[in-house]
C-alpha cells in the first residue's frame, strides 16, 4: 500500500510537467531534433512512379490438374501497368541528382518526383544496380537542398539515427532510433548485401528515404524491413545500405551508366566443422574453393581448387556469402588481400579484380529466333570434371524475339536436335547440317526446357 501511495504522489507531482513542458529549464533549451531536421528534411524527397511489367499468366480454363496435364493448358505473357510509391535523398543539388533504391524505379516509363515545397518534377533515370538495390535520377530544378554524406564506417551499434521518408503514402514523416547492428547480410534481400539494421520505424513507401546521424547527415539509404501482415508495418526491424557503398555505387552510376563489377573466377561452398576437421583446421568457418575459371584474377593469383580462404582485407570470411558481398562491393582494378589455408598451412595472396574476357555473340548472327540475345561462351575449372565449356544466355533485350521465344537470362543452352553445344564453332556446325527448324535444349535452374527454332 506504501508503495502503491508513493506512486500516486510521484505521478500527481509530475503530471502538470507533463501536461506543459517547459522550453527551457535554468535558461538552457531543451534538446530538440527540430533544428537539425529542418536542414535535412528538404533534401528528402516523395517519389511516384508509373511503369509496366511483363508477367505470364494462365489462361482461364478449367484448373483440374488432369484436364491441365493432358491438354497441355498454355499461359500467355501480358503487360501489366504498374505504380509505385517511394522516396529518393537529393545528393547533389546543383546537378538534381537523387539516390533511391532499384526497387522504387524498376519498371518505371514516369518518374514523378514532389519536393517538400510542394513542387512536382520530372525525373530521368541515370543508371541503376539491381545487385545493391540502389539508383539514381535526375531532376532539373531550381533552389534544391542537398543533404551533406558522412562516413558510414565510422557508425556504432548504439548510435542514434533518424529515419526519413514517405510512409504509406501519407506525406514525409520522421521516426527515431538507434543502430542496432552493423554488416547484415545473408538475409536474401538483395544479391549483395552489407546492411545497417535499425529500430527507427521504417515502413513502407520509405523506400529510397534517408537514414541521417544527429548531425543531420546521411549515413544510409532506408531500404527493406522485417514486417508482420500483409501490410508490412514495421516490428523495429529495419535495414538500410551504407552511404559509403550507396555513393561508390552512386559514381560508377553517374561515370558508366552501370556497375562494372569483377569477379574472383572461384567457386565455393562454405567450411562446416566436419570439413574443418578433415581439412585440418582449427576452425568452424569459411569458404572452400572447389572451382576455378582458368584465366580468372584466382587462377592467375595461384589460388588453388582446396584452398580455404577464411580473411580478406582483414574481414573475416565465413561463408560464401561473405566472399560474395566482399568481391561484389570491389572497383575493377582493386587489390584484396586474402589469408587462405593450404594443407594446413596459412598463406597470403594478393588479388587484383579484373574483368574476365568471355567471347560473346549476338543471337541474331545464329538464328532469327534468337534475335535479342547475348550468349558468351563460359569456361570453368571444376574439381571432379577438369574443365568445363558452356553456353550461356547473359543478356535479354525485353520486347525480343528471343523473350518471346522463352529465353531468359542466365539459361544454359545444352543442346540442339539432342546433340551437345559447348561452343560457337560447334553451334554453326549444328546449324548449317540442319537448317532453321531445329530443337534446342536449355537447362535453367534445376530444369531441362526445349524451345523450338523455326
Amino acid at each position: 500500500m506504501k508503495i502503491l501511495l508513493s506512486g500516486l504522489l510521484l505521478l500527481m507531482f509530475f503530471s502538470p510537467l507533463q501536461a506543459a513542458l517547459p522550453v527551457a529549464v535554468d535558461g538552457q533549451k531543451l534538446p530538440s531534433l527540430a533544428p537539425m531536421l529542418e536542414r535535412a528534411t528538404p533534401a528528402v524527397v516523395n517519389i511516384a512512379t508509373r511503369g509496366k511489367s511483363r508477367r505470364r499468366v494462365e489462361l482461364p480454363l478449367p484448373r483440374d490438374p488432369l484436364f491441365r496435364r493432358f491438354f497441355d493448358v498454355p499461359s500467355v505473357e501480358r503487360v501489366l501497368e504498374t505504380s509505385s510509391l517511394g522516396s529518393g535523398v537529393i545528393v547533389d543539388a546543383e546537378n538534381g541528382l537523387i539516390l533511391t533504391n532499384f526497387h522504387v524505379i524498376k519498371d518505371a516509363y514516369q518518374i514523378n518526383v514532389t519536393l517538400t515545397d510542394g513542387r512536382e518534377l520530372n525525373a530521368d533515370i541515370i543508371g541503376r544496380d539491381a545487385d545493391t538495390d540502389i539508383a539514381v535520377i535526375q531532376v532539373a530544378g531550381e533552389n534544391l537542398t542537398q543533404i551533406p554524406m558522412a562516413d558510414s564506417s565510422a557508425l556504432r551499434v548504439g548510435d542514434f539515427v533518424v529515419a526519413i521518408g514517405n510512409p504509406f503514402g501519407l506525406g514525409q514523416t520522421v521516426t527515431s532510433g538507434i543502430v542496432s547492428a552493423l554488416g547484415r547480410s545473408g538475409l536474401g534481400i538483395e544479391s549483395i548485401e552489407d546492411f545497417i539494421q535499425t529500430d527507427a520505424s521504417i515502413n513502407l513507401g520509405n523506400s529510397g528515404g534517408a537514414l541521417v546521424n544527429l548531425r543531420g547527415e546521411l549515413v544510409g539509404i532506408n531500404t527493406a524491413i522485417f514486417g508482420t501482415g500483409n501490410q508490412g508495418g514495421s516490428i523495429g526491424i529495419g535495414f538500410a545500405i551504407p552511404i559509403n557503398m550507396a555513393h561508390d555505387i552512386m559514381r560508377q552510376l553517374i561515370d558508366y551508366g552501370e556497375v562494372k563489377r569483377g569477379r574472383l573466377g572461384a567457386q565455393g561452398q562454405d567450411l562446416t566443422p566436419p570439413l574443418a576437421q578433415a581439412f585440418g583446421i582449427e576452425r568452424s568457418n569459411g569458404f572452400i574453393v572447389t572451382q576455378i575459371e582458368t584465366g580468372s584474377p584466382a587462377d592467375r593469383a595461384g589460388i588453388m581448387v582446396g584452398d580455404v580462404i577464411v580473411a580478406a582485407n582483414d574481414k573475416p570470411i565465413r561463408s560464401s556469402r561473405d566472399m560474395h558481398n566482399l568481391v561484389g562491393l570491389q572497383r575493377l582494378g582493386q587489390t584484396i588481400e586474402l589469408v587462405l589455408f593450404r594443407k594446413g598451412t596459412e598463406v597470403t595472396l594478393p588479388v587484383k579484380i579484373q574483368p574476365i574476357e568471355i567471347n560473346k555473340l549476338s543471337g541474331a548472327l545464329i538464328h532469327p529466333t534468337l534475335d535479342g540475345v547475348t550468349i558468351g561462351e563460359m569456361r570453368e575449372q571444376h574439381l571432379q570434371r577438369g574443365r568445363v565449356d558452356y553456353l550461356e544466355v547473359m543478356k535479354v533485350e525485353p520486347g525480343s524475339s528471343a523473350q518471346e521465344a522463352g529465353f531468359r537470362a542466365g539459361d544454359i543452352i545444352y543442346s540442339i536436335n539432342k546433340q551437345l553445344t559447348r561452343s560457337f564453332d560447334e553451334v554453326f556446325a549444328l546449324m548449317e547440317a540442319n537448317g532453321k527448324g531445329m530443337i534446342m535444349s536449355i537447362q535453367r535452374g534445376n530444369r531441362e526446357l526445349y524451345i523450338l527454332l523455326k
